[in-house]
């Protein structure tokens, strides 16, 4: 036999194991980014704590960061101190007056019943006298004009008292609440303010990076942390136009990247509607074929800490059966 017909079924053999190694699934190159969470104060301040480093985790709700707070503080008390003022103001308008006061005219009230018994009493006698032909009758009318005197005084002091222990009027005493309720606003808004020189992580989420030291100023809404939630991160791949109807949203794909031990599940979350690049205006069968479209895929919270934001990887699409 010859040497060309040995190779024959050498070839044969390769020809053969080739047809039944599967196929690779086609891949496409990205890279991996973060869409970051700035935390920052709506009010400018000395930064006084920095309590997370880059690197760290931060449970929701731990404490990032602190400002400085005297103004916000003295701002508060001075509020708290309005408040305490408009609630007594209105609470003193709810009651009447003191029980000293009342007890000084139900005294003048005493005083003025006993002059008019007194004035009663004279008035009886002398009309007694009048009867009888021992006095003329003018001075009976002047006894009887001091009883009706002595009457209206005491008419006026038993008004005076049903006064004295009534609240004030309704529309003082509304007055006196609507002060209350600005002054309780007042209260919140400079709590508020005071709340937001300590500012807490809104999110379980990886410290990205810290941009100021302590002792330094940072402005209103100036980001003093950044930070990563696991599902902000996502991978960034691009996709020839001819490729890109096998993908649709969700579509289960695979991440490979450099250090990683096994491919890491992903689906499809965002499909450009547009070419990444423009095209000519004249199309063409090799011009067609340069198109590309930008796909991102977010990996499961648990495995998101795996990628690193700017790392490059390889996606491929997932097939759910072999033909």
């Amino acid at each position: 036999m010859t040497r060309a017909g040995c190779r024959q079924p050498f070839a044969a053999m390769a020809l053969l194991l080739s047809a039944c190694t599967p196929t690779p699934p086609p891949s496409w190159s990205g890279y991996v980014e973060g869409d970051y969470v700035y935390v920052s104060s709506a009010l400018g301040g000395t930064l006084t704590s920095l309590s997370v480093r880059a690197g760290d985790q931060a449970a929701q709700g731990a404490t990032l960061f602190t400002l400085d707070t005297d103004s916000e503080q003295a701002a508060r008390k001075e509020a708290d101190a309005h408040l305490a003022h408009a609630r007594a103001a209105a609470a003193n308008l709810d009651k009447g007056r003191r029980a000293i006061e009342l007890e000084v005219v139900q005294a003048q009230l005493a005083q003025a019943q006993t002059q008019a018994q007194l004035a009663a009493s004279d008035l009886a006698r002398e009309e007694q006298l009048v009867r009888q032909g021992f006095v003329s009758a003018a001075r009976s009318d002047s006894l009887r004009t001091t009883l009706v005197a002595a009457r209206a005084r005491v008419d006026e002091l038993q008004a005076q008292l049903q006064v004295a222990r009534l609240p004030a009027r309704n529309d003082e005493r509304a007055a006196a609440q609507a002060d209350t309720d600005a002054a309780t606003q007042v209260v919140k808004q400079q709590s508020w303010r005071e709340a937001q020189k300590a500012r807490a992580a809104p999110i379980a989420a990886l410290v990205a990076d810290t941009f100021f030291r302590v002792g330094e100023w940072a402005a209103p809404g100036q980001p003093v942390v950044s930070l990563l939630p696991p599902q902000n991160v996502k991978v960034r791949f691009f996709v020839p136009q001819g490729d890109l109807a096998a993908f649709k949203l969700d579509t289960p794909v695979q991440i490979h990247c450099d250090g990683c031990a096994a491919a890491i599940a992903a689906k499809i979350s965002f499909i450009a509607q547009r070419a990444e690049y423009t095209p000519p205006v004249i199309y063409s069968n090799a011009q067609r074929a340069k198109l590309v479209f930008m796909l991102e895929a977010r990996a499961d919270i648990r495995d998101a800490p795996l990628l690193k934001p700017g790392q490059p990887v390889d996606v491929a699409i997932v097939r759910t059966h072999e033909p």
